[in-house]
């Protein structure tokens, strides 16, 4: 309990607030990264995926329905 009563002294205003990851940019936080690193892993799965259709409709669907010929 005495560790954090005298972070909390040491600290002042900014206890509890997120730390920033470089000094020099104070808007760039831990959870922000965070943020940052599952909306691109999103994106990067949502664009695997739309691939991924449209690879089997022009291998498989579009000569299914005679659209055209894959050699």
């Amino acid at each position: 309990m005495g560790e954090s009563k005298r972070r909390k002294a040491e600290l002042g205003d900014n206890y509890g607030q997120p730390e920033p990851i470089v000094s020099w940019l104070p808007f760039l936080t831990k959870q922000k990264a965070n943020q940052f690193v599952q909306i691109t892993t999103t994106g990067a799965w949502i664009g695997i995926g739309i691939m991924v259709a449209y690879w089997v409709t022009i291998r498989f669907i579009g000569p299914a329905f005679g659209w055209w010929k894959v050699y």
